[in-house]
């Protein structure tokens, strides 16, 4: 999504309090949470920058909440806070963490690849189960890029590393269709 590019832009707060039972209402708020990118910063409370998508999660979390007996008390920081840097420094932090594992993921994907090669293993059922495998990876990439509104060194090597994976993933199923195929 990548929209802006400042470091002293908004930032929404989110203080969360939702009863531990039952469970479904306190996880499903949290899902909602770590799904537009919202990062935790103390026993619940979760920030994110303020942008359309980001408070359109926000909402749909508070709904979320609130149908489970709690709350979302949904705050609005100014740009020029003193803590704006460290909540950026928080969520970029979280975003670098989300790239480097979705780029170790890529990694598996290509060695799975590799070793199903060195087993000779061509069967359609092994294809349809990399294929699958394919497009979890770009779900994930998806996601994290929605939630990079800020940007990331690390997209452009994940881009580069899921593209390796189509590759790779192309080069075993002409493997599987020549072995299906005699």
């Amino acid at each position: 999504m990548n929209v802006t590019n400042e470091s002293n832009a908004p930032w929404l707060v989110m203080l969360v309090q939702v009863p531990s039972q039952p469970s479904r209402y306190r996880v499903a708020v949290w899902r909602e949470l770590r799904r537009f990118g919202a990062v935790p910063v103390g026993q619940g409370a979760w920030t994110a920058p303020d942008v359309p998508v980001c408070r359109m999660g926000a909402e749909k979390a508070q709904v979320l909440a609130l149908a489970g007996g709690g709350t979302l008390v949904l705050l609005t920081t100014n740009a020029d806070d003193a803590g704006a840097v460290e909540l950026r420094r928080l969520f970029d932090a979280a975003r670098a963490d989300e790239w480097v594992e979705f780029i170790a993921d890529c990694g598996k994907f290509t060695a799975e690849i590799a070793k199903e090669i060195e087993k000779r293993k061509f069967t359609l059922a092994e294809l349809d189960e990399e294929e699958q495998s394919l497009e979890r990876l770009r779900r994930w990439f998806r996601a994290n890029r929605d939630k990079g509104v800020f940007g990331s060194p690390l997209a452009d090597e994940a881009e580069t590393e899921l593209s390796q994976c189509a590759r790779v993933l192309e080069e075993f199923s002409e493997l599987v269709y020549r072995e299906v195929h005699q």
